[in-house]
C-alpha cells in the first residue's frame, strides 16, 4: 500500500546545513529533486535574509559538487545544486532505495523530509539503510494513502501506529526476534519503556476492535 512518512534530520547533518551557521534564521526548501542512478540535479530555496554573497555562504561539502544562484528577489534566492551521489547521504540513500522525496525543509534546528514510496517495506528499507550509513533520522510520521480509515486504524494513535508498524517491518514479531525494544526506541527517539507502552497500548486497541467485530457478526 503507498505510504508517506515524515523523518527529520539534525540541521548540521545534511550538506546545505552549512549555512545555518553564518545565517540561523534563513529556512532552506529544496524545490525539485530528479531521482536517477545518474544524476540528482534539485532547485531549493533560501528565505529570510538578505545576503551579500549566497553562493558563498555555503562552506565546502563533500556531498556537494557546485551551487549556483539562479534567480533571487528580496531576501529570497533560487540556487541550483549538483550532488556528489557517491557521498553517502539522505539523497543518495533516497535514490538507491528508490523512494521519491516530496519536499524538504531546514532550519537551524532541524530539516524535514516528505518521502512516498509504493510500499511501507521500502520505506522500511530505506531507514535499514541509513542507519547501516549511520545517518541520523527520526521518523516522525508514517501514513497509508488510503481514503479510507479503518475502524481499527481509526482507534489507534499516530504515535502507536508508528511504534507497531516499525517494529512489524524490522521483525520485532518474528521468532526469534529480529530487533530489540532498545533498537526500536533509538530510530524513535524514546526509551525502550515508551516503546513497550506503546505497543502494548496499540496491540490492546487492535485485539479491542477485533475481538468486539467477531463478537458482534457471531449474534
Amino acid at each position: 500500500m503507498a505510504t508517506e512518512a515524515t523523518f527529520t534530520v539534525p540541521s548540521d547533518q545534511f550538506p546545505l546545513g552549512s549555512i545555518f551557521e553564518r545565517f540561523p534564521g534563513v529556512t532552506v526548501e529544496l524545490e525539485r529533486i530528479i531521482p536517477a542512478r545518474d544524476v540528482v540535479v534539485p532547485y531549493f530555496w533560501v528565505r529570510g535574509s538578505a545576503v551579500d554573497d549566497i553562493e558563498g555562504s555555503f562552506t565546502d561539502h563533500l556531498g556537494v559538487k557546485q551551487i549556483q544562484l539562479v534567480d533571487s528577489v528580496g531576501d529570497e534566492y533560487l540556487l541550483r545544486v549538483e550532488w556528489t551521489l557517491e557521498y553517502d547521504g539522505v539523497l543518495s540513500t533516497l535514490t538507491e532505495t528508490n523512494v521519491p522525496l516530496i519536499k524538504a525543509v531546514g532550519t537551524n534546528q532541524q530539516w524535514t523530509f516528505d518521502i512516498r514510496a509504493d510500499d511501507r517495506s521500502d520505506i522500511a528499507d530505506f531507514q535499514r539503510r541509513c542507519g547501516d550509513l549511520g545517518i541520523s533520522i527520526t521518523l516522525t510520521r508514517l501514513q497509508a494513502l488510503t481514503p479510507i480509515e479503518t475502524d481499527t486504524e481509526a482507534a489507534l494513535t499516530d504515535t502507536q501506529q508508528e511504534a507497531l508498524v516499525l517494529a512489524y517491518n524490522r521483525g520485532y514479531f518474528n521468532s526469534p526476534r529480529d530487533v530489540t525494544m532498545e533498537e526500536i526506541g533509538d530510530e524513535l527517539g524514546i526509551s525502550p519503556q515508551a516503546v513497550a507502552s506503546r505497543l502494548r497500548r496499540g496491540i490492546d486497541q487492535i485485539l479491542g476492535h477485533t475481538l468486539s467485530e467477531v463478537d458482534s457478526s457471531s449474534r
